[in-house]
């Protein structure tokens, strides 16, 4: 049965959502919200519109792998969402800069206001790679 996520590259004024279906595995960016009071509103809407069941939030870290105070950030920023439906935490370091790399290149068509939600179809993919490896190995 497919099942819908949204990926979530969150950051202090704009939050990168994408989606992907279980199926295809196939992430797309979807749009770039302010991150501002009207945020949880909007992203409640997208996830009834488009009936997802789990979200993928990016999780910052730095070169040695440690949380950062962004990862605080991020956490704490979920935790008040409460939608109800499942979060995994994916790492997402560097996903910003390859993200701008992607863009600058020239090889996609996205324009420099959307990083944020080609970062967060960079995180779903690197997510959706990771369980796909998982279920490949024997039990």
């Amino acid at each position: 049965m497919s099942k819908t996520i949204f990926a979530l590259d969150i950051g202090q004024r704009k939050i990168g959502v994408a989606r992907a279906n279980t199926i295809a595995r196939i992430a797309e960016p979807l749009v770039t919200l302010p991150n501002d009071a009207e945020f949880k509103a909007k992203l409640k809407t997208l996830v009834k519109e488009h009936e997802v069941n789990d979200i993928v939030v990016g999780l910052p870290r730095n070169m040695n792998g440690e949380e950062t105070a962004q990862s605080k950030y991020t956490r704490d920023f979920i935790d008040k969402l409460k939608l109800g439906i499942a979060v995994h935490f994916q790492d997402e370091t560097l996903t910003s800069v390859q993200a701008t790399n992607i863009l600058e290149s020239g090889k996609e068509k996205f324009s420099r206001e959307n990083v944020d939600s080609l970062a967060a179809t960079l995180i779903l993919e690197d997510y959706l790679k990771e369980k796909s490896n998982a279920q490949q190995i024997p039990s």
